[in-house]
Protein backbone atom coordinates (compact mmCIF):
# COMPACT_ATOMS: atom_id res chain seq x y z
CA UNK A 1 0.00 0.00 0.00
CA UNK A 2 1.72 3.06 -0.71
CA UNK A 3 0.97 6.12 1.04
CA UNK A 4 2.14 9.90 1.17
CA UNK A 5 3.45 9.53 4.80
CA UNK A 6 4.97 13.12 5.51
CA UNK A 7 3.48 15.57 4.61
CA UNK A 8 5.42 19.36 4.42
CA UNK A 9 3.60 21.06 7.52
CA UNK A 10 5.06 18.41 9.81
CA UNK A 11 8.66 19.36 9.34
CA UNK A 12 7.53 23.35 10.81
CA UNK A 13 5.22 20.95 13.78
CA UNK A 14 8.48 19.16 14.98
CA UNK A 15 10.39 22.28 15.29
CA UNK A 16 7.58 23.71 17.11
CA UNK A 17 7.67 21.01 19.81
CA UNK A 18 11.25 21.07 19.92
CA UNK A 19 11.28 23.93 20.61
CA UNK A 20 8.55 24.40 23.30
CA UNK A 21 10.34 21.22 24.94
CA UNK A 22 12.02 23.50 27.58
CA UNK A 23 9.03 24.61 28.82
CA UNK A 24 7.42 21.37 29.45
CA UNK A 25 7.49 19.19 32.72
CA UNK A 26 5.57 16.42 31.77
CA UNK A 27 4.54 14.99 28.00
CA UNK A 28 1.43 13.32 27.34
CA UNK A 29 1.38 10.76 24.74
CA UNK A 30 -1.86 10.16 23.30
CA UNK A 31 -2.40 6.70 21.28
CA UNK A 32 -5.25 4.45 19.97
CA UNK A 33 -5.96 1.85 22.23
CA UNK A 34 -6.84 -0.20 18.84
CA UNK A 35 -3.63 0.07 17.76
CA UNK A 36 -1.30 1.23 20.56
CA UNK A 37 1.52 0.03 18.66
CA UNK A 38 0.87 1.82 14.63
CA UNK A 39 0.01 5.00 16.63
CA UNK A 40 3.35 5.71 19.21
CA UNK A 41 5.63 8.00 16.91
CA UNK A 42 8.56 6.31 17.45
CA UNK A 43 10.88 9.20 17.55
CA UNK A 44 9.30 10.51 20.40
CA UNK A 45 11.51 8.15 22.85
CA UNK A 46 14.68 10.21 21.92
CA UNK A 47 12.61 13.33 21.38
CA UNK A 48 11.17 13.10 25.28
CA UNK A 49 14.71 11.72 26.50
CA UNK A 50 14.80 12.92 30.42
CA UNK A 51 11.11 14.03 30.70
CA UNK A 52 8.47 12.65 32.43
CA UNK A 53 6.50 10.58 30.58
CA UNK A 54 2.56 9.22 30.56
CA UNK A 55 1.12 7.33 27.93
CA UNK A 56 -2.67 7.22 27.52
CA UNK A 57 -5.01 4.82 25.38
CA UNK A 58 -7.65 6.58 24.10
CA UNK A 59 -10.69 5.21 22.21
CA UNK A 60 -10.46 2.15 24.65
CA UNK A 61 -14.31 2.03 24.84
CA UNK A 62 -13.55 0.78 20.81
CA UNK A 63 -11.21 -1.77 21.61
CA UNK A 64 -10.93 -5.21 23.14
CA UNK A 65 -11.09 -4.59 27.10
CA UNK A 66 -8.64 -7.73 27.77
CA UNK A 67 -6.11 -6.26 25.35
CA UNK A 68 -6.45 -2.36 26.44
CA UNK A 69 -4.97 -4.10 29.85
CA UNK A 70 -2.44 -5.83 28.38
CA UNK A 71 -1.12 -3.12 26.69
CA UNK A 72 -1.59 -0.77 29.64
CA UNK A 73 0.74 -3.22 31.95
CA UNK A 74 3.22 -4.04 29.20
CA UNK A 75 3.76 -0.20 29.06
CA UNK A 76 4.16 0.21 32.60
CA UNK A 77 6.79 -2.79 32.14
CA UNK A 78 8.57 -0.54 30.12
CA UNK A 79 8.72 2.26 32.60
CA UNK A 80 5.90 4.60 30.99
CA UNK A 81 3.25 5.22 33.54
CA UNK A 82 -0.21 4.08 31.54
CA UNK A 83 -3.65 3.94 31.43
CA UNK A 84 -6.85 3.10 29.02
CA UNK A 85 -9.15 6.51 28.58
CA UNK A 86 -12.67 7.95 26.65
CA UNK A 87 -11.71 11.28 25.91
CA UNK A 88 -15.19 11.89 25.30
CA UNK A 89 -15.90 11.08 28.53
CA UNK A 90 -15.74 12.30 31.90
CA UNK A 91 -15.01 8.25 33.53
CA UNK A 92 -10.96 8.47 33.28
CA UNK A 93 -10.66 12.14 34.16
CA UNK A 94 -9.48 11.85 37.69
CA UNK A 95 -7.32 8.67 36.91
CA UNK A 96 -5.76 11.14 33.96
CA UNK A 97 -4.71 14.02 35.74
CA UNK A 98 -3.43 11.71 38.72
CA UNK A 99 -1.43 10.32 36.56
CA UNK A 100 0.01 13.79 35.49
CA UNK A 101 0.51 14.98 39.25
CA UNK A 102 2.38 11.65 40.06
CA UNK A 103 4.36 12.19 37.04
CA UNK A 104 5.16 15.78 37.67
CA UNK A 105 5.68 15.36 41.72
CA UNK A 106 9.73 15.46 41.69
CA UNK A 107 9.85 18.38 39.86
CA UNK A 108 7.29 20.16 42.25
CA UNK A 109 8.75 18.89 45.27
CA UNK A 110 11.72 20.26 44.08
CA UNK A 111 10.65 23.39 43.50
CA UNK A 112 8.43 23.45 46.99
CA UNK A 113 12.17 23.39 48.19
CA UNK A 114 13.15 26.34 46.94
CA UNK A 115 9.88 28.05 47.99
CA UNK A 116 8.58 28.26 44.46
CA UNK A 117 4.85 26.89 44.02
CA UNK A 118 5.32 24.82 40.45
CA UNK A 119 3.12 25.43 37.71
CA UNK A 120 3.25 22.15 35.83
CA UNK A 121 3.45 22.47 32.20
CA UNK A 122 2.31 19.35 30.10
CA UNK A 123 2.59 18.79 26.35
CA UNK A 124 0.11 16.83 25.31
CA UNK A 125 1.65 14.53 22.17
CA UNK A 126 0.90 12.07 19.61
CA UNK A 127 0.48 11.47 15.85
CA UNK A 128 -2.84 13.00 13.88
CA UNK A 129 -6.75 11.87 14.81
CA UNK A 130 -5.86 10.01 18.46
CA UNK A 131 -7.80 12.25 20.47
CA UNK A 132 -5.77 14.89 21.89
CA UNK A 133 -7.80 18.00 21.73
CA UNK A 134 -10.70 16.59 22.82
CA UNK A 135 -8.71 14.87 26.00
CA UNK A 136 -7.75 18.20 26.66
CA UNK A 137 -11.44 19.76 26.75
CA UNK A 138 -12.80 16.62 28.19
CA UNK A 139 -9.60 17.73 31.04
CA UNK A 140 -10.57 21.17 31.21
CA UNK A 141 -14.63 21.38 31.11
CA UNK A 142 -14.84 23.34 28.17
CA UNK A 143 -14.39 23.33 24.37
CA UNK A 144 -10.87 25.16 24.68
CA UNK A 145 -9.51 23.52 22.06
CA UNK A 146 -10.11 22.80 18.25
CA UNK A 147 -11.08 19.21 17.80
CA UNK A 148 -12.21 17.10 14.56
CA UNK A 149 -12.82 13.55 13.30
CA UNK A 150 -10.00 14.24 10.12
CA UNK A 151 -6.41 14.26 11.12
CA UNK A 152 -4.23 17.61 11.00
CA UNK A 153 -7.30 19.55 12.24
CA UNK A 154 -4.52 21.46 15.51
CA UNK A 155 -2.35 23.83 13.47
CA UNK A 156 -0.11 25.33 16.00
CA UNK A 157 0.33 25.14 19.90
CA UNK A 158 -2.80 25.74 21.50
CA UNK A 159 -2.08 26.54 25.66
CA UNK A 160 -5.02 25.34 27.84
CA UNK A 161 -5.38 26.27 31.65
CA UNK A 162 -6.54 23.93 33.96
CA UNK A 163 -6.13 24.80 37.22
CA UNK A 164 -3.80 27.92 38.52
CA UNK A 165 -1.01 25.10 38.60
CA UNK A 166 -1.62 22.85 35.61
CA UNK A 167 -1.48 24.07 31.72
CA UNK A 168 -1.97 21.52 29.19
CA UNK A 169 -0.03 22.64 25.74
CA UNK A 170 -1.81 20.61 22.65
CA UNK A 171 0.06 19.76 19.38
CA UNK A 172 -0.43 19.06 16.20
CA UNK A 173 -0.50 15.45 15.18
CA UNK A 174 3.49 14.74 14.65
CA UNK A 175 4.62 11.77 12.35
CA UNK A 176 7.65 10.36 11.33
CA UNK A 177 9.51 11.02 8.00
CA UNK A 178 9.55 7.38 7.00
CA UNK A 179 6.86 4.80 7.84
CA UNK A 180 8.79 1.40 7.10
CA UNK A 181 5.98 -1.01 8.65
CA UNK A 182 3.56 -2.13 6.19
CA UNK A 183 1.02 -3.30 8.79
CA UNK A 184 1.17 -0.23 10.78
CA UNK A 185 0.62 1.79 7.59
CA UNK A 186 -2.28 0.02 7.21
CA UNK A 187 -3.51 0.19 10.82
CA UNK A 188 -2.84 3.51 10.58
CA UNK A 189 -4.50 4.33 7.72
CA UNK A 190 -7.76 1.97 8.71
CA UNK A 191 -8.50 4.46 12.08
CA UNK A 192 -8.43 7.66 9.66
CA UNK A 193 -4.92 8.76 10.98
CA UNK A 194 -4.02 9.07 7.27
CA UNK A 195 -6.28 10.95 5.02
CA UNK A 196 -8.56 8.78 3.37
CA UNK A 197 -8.08 10.88 -0.05
CA UNK A 198 -4.39 10.12 -0.44
CA UNK A 199 -5.87 6.85 0.17
CA UNK A 200 -7.60 3.96 -2.66
CA UNK A 201 -10.09 3.68 0.36
CA UNK A 202 -11.95 0.39 -1.68
CA UNK A 203 -8.57 -1.44 -1.60
CA UNK A 204 -8.25 0.13 2.28
CA UNK A 205 -11.61 -1.14 3.35
CA UNK A 206 -11.27 -4.26 1.77
CA UNK A 207 -8.07 -5.21 3.89
CA UNK A 208 -9.77 -3.69 6.84
CA UNK A 209 -12.64 -6.30 6.21
CA UNK A 210 -9.96 -9.24 5.55
CA UNK A 211 -8.67 -8.52 9.02
CA UNK A 212 -11.36 -7.92 10.76
CA UNK A 213 -12.97 -11.43 9.51
CA UNK A 214 -9.72 -13.31 10.88
CA UNK A 215 -10.16 -11.23 14.47
CA UNK A 216 -13.80 -11.14 14.73
CA UNK A 217 -15.77 -13.38 12.36
CA UNK A 218 -18.98 -13.31 13.80
CA UNK A 219 -19.48 -9.49 14.66
CA UNK A 220 -18.20 -8.97 10.92
CA UNK A 221 -20.50 -11.50 9.38
CA UNK A 222 -23.82 -10.17 12.32
CA UNK A 223 -22.49 -6.31 10.36
CA UNK A 224 -22.60 -7.84 6.72
CA UNK A 225 -24.49 -10.94 5.86
CA UNK A 226 -23.24 -12.35 3.15
CA UNK A 227 -19.20 -11.62 4.65
CA UNK A 228 -17.64 -15.26 5.58
CA UNK A 229 -13.58 -16.00 6.80
CA UNK A 230 -11.85 -17.31 3.43
CA UNK A 231 -13.56 -14.20 1.01
CA UNK A 232 -10.91 -13.21 -1.62
CA UNK A 233 -10.54 -9.81 -1.36
CA UNK A 234 -11.91 -8.91 -4.16
CA UNK A 235 -15.33 -10.60 -3.23
CA UNK A 236 -15.69 -8.46 0.05
CA UNK A 237 -16.62 -5.01 -1.16
CA UNK A 238 -18.93 -6.89 -3.36
CA UNK A 239 -20.35 -8.79 -0.64
CA UNK A 240 -20.95 -5.71 1.57
CA UNK A 241 -23.02 -4.12 -1.38
CA UNK A 242 -24.82 -7.40 -1.09
CA UNK A 243 -25.49 -7.13 2.48
CA UNK A 244 -27.02 -3.65 2.26
CA UNK A 245 -28.32 -3.33 -1.41
CA UNK A 246 -25.56 -0.51 -2.17
CA UNK A 247 -26.53 -0.92 -6.29
CA UNK A 248 -25.75 1.14 -8.95
CA UNK A 249 -27.82 1.17 -12.55
CA UNK A 250 -27.75 -2.17 -13.80
CA UNK A 251 -27.47 -4.06 -10.27
CA UNK A 252 -23.57 -3.16 -10.49
CA UNK A 253 -21.85 -3.06 -7.15
CA UNK A 254 -21.54 0.37 -5.43
CA UNK A 255 -18.25 -0.59 -4.00
CA UNK A 256 -17.29 2.90 -2.94
CA UNK A 257 -19.98 3.82 -1.24
CA UNK A 258 -19.41 0.14 0.99
CA UNK A 259 -15.95 0.85 1.12
CA UNK A 260 -17.10 4.46 2.69
CA UNK A 261 -19.36 2.66 4.95
CA UNK A 262 -16.89 0.05 6.07
CA UNK A 263 -14.31 2.72 6.98
CA UNK A 264 -17.15 5.11 9.36
CA UNK A 265 -18.90 1.77 10.93
CA UNK A 266 -15.44 0.29 11.79
CA UNK A 267 -13.94 3.97 12.95
CA UNK A 268 -17.05 4.39 14.74
CA UNK A 269 -16.66 1.08 16.77
CA UNK A 270 -20.02 0.13 15.15
CA UNK A 271 -18.55 -3.42 13.77
CA UNK A 272 -17.05 -5.04 16.64
CA UNK A 273 -14.63 -3.47 19.91
CA UNK A 274 -11.59 -5.17 18.44
CA UNK A 275 -7.97 -4.08 19.23
CA UNK A 276 -5.96 -5.06 16.09
CA UNK A 277 -2.46 -5.44 17.95
CA UNK A 278 -0.80 -7.13 20.65
CA UNK A 279 1.74 -6.20 23.24
CA UNK A 280 5.16 -7.92 22.16
CA UNK A 281 3.50 -8.77 18.93
CA UNK A 282 6.67 -6.71 17.21
CA UNK A 283 9.24 -7.96 19.20
CA UNK A 284 8.26 -11.58 18.80
CA UNK A 285 8.29 -10.69 15.15
CA UNK A 286 11.83 -9.71 14.90
CA UNK A 287 12.93 -12.30 16.91
CA UNK A 288 11.46 -14.85 14.58
CA UNK A 289 13.42 -12.69 11.78
CA UNK A 290 16.41 -12.64 13.66
CA UNK A 291 16.11 -16.34 13.96
CA UNK A 292 15.46 -17.12 10.91
CA UNK A 293 18.37 -15.12 9.97
CA UNK A 294 20.62 -16.42 12.16
CA UNK A 295 19.46 -20.41 10.81
CA UNK A 296 20.56 -19.15 7.54
CA UNK A 297 24.08 -18.09 8.35
CA UNK A 298 24.51 -21.17 10.64
CA UNK A 299 23.51 -23.27 7.49
CA UNK A 300 26.35 -21.01 5.24
CA UNK A 301 29.09 -22.22 7.18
Amino acid sequence: MQIQWYPGHMAKARRMLLENLKLIDVVVEIVDARAPAATRNPDFDALFAGKARVVLLNKSDLADPALVTAWVESLRAQGLPAAGIVSTSSAGKKAAISLIERAAAPRVAKMREKGVNKTVRVMIAGIPNVGKSTFINRIAGANRAQVGDKPGVTKGKQWVKITPYLELMDTPGLLWPKLEDATHAKHLAFLGSIKDDVMDVERLAAELLLELLALCPQAVAARYQRLAPGMAIDEVLPAVCESRSFLLSGREPDTERAARVVLDEFRAGRIAKVTLEQPGEKAAQQDATEQTEETGNAADT
